[in-house]
């Protein structure tokens, strides 16, 4: 799930999924309201929620730290990993972002080579847990 209402980011998530893998469906929306109303949509079948959430701070209409503290506070979305992603932001909002439940902040991707790049380092980390078990194992 993808939270941000910039269409030029959105565009730039969904070529950098189906280049990490072609399993993922991306499903994006605008701002916080969009999303709360869209998961409480789909709360009752938790093979309908999103593996993970990737969502701007900086959000129209209900700021990402509340969206985020909201999102903490229900039980379908509690253990969701969530990562906060912002191009303009203060230590003051990455500290916070922690507070109120992010499993990781990241700045937001500038190009295709840096979204692709979230997804295969960050995202990966998230939703294919097996692989870095496997690899830690390895390198021992």
């Amino acid at each position: 799930m993808l939270v941000d209402d910039d269409p030029a980011q959105i565009d730039l998530a969904r070529n950098a999924a189906t280049e990490f893998s072609a399993d993922i469906e991306l499903t994006a929306v605008a701002g916080g309201d969009a999303l709360l109303h869209w998961l409480s949509t789909r709360a009752s079948d938790k093979d309908l929620m999103p593996h993970i959430i990737m969502m701007d701070l900086k959000l129209p209409k209900l700021e990402g730290l509340a969206v985020l503290r909201k999102l903490r506070g229900l039980p379908a979305t509690r253990d969701i990993p969530i990562l906060v992603c912002s191009s303009e932001y203060t230590q003051g909002d990455v500290l916070m972002s922690y507070k109120a439940g992010a499993n990781s902040f990241v700045v937001k991707p500038a190009d295709a080579a840096q979204c692709a790049e979230l997804f295969r380092e960050r995202l990966s980390y998230w939703m294919r847990p097996d692989r870095h078990k496997l690899a830690s194992v390895l390198e021992r």
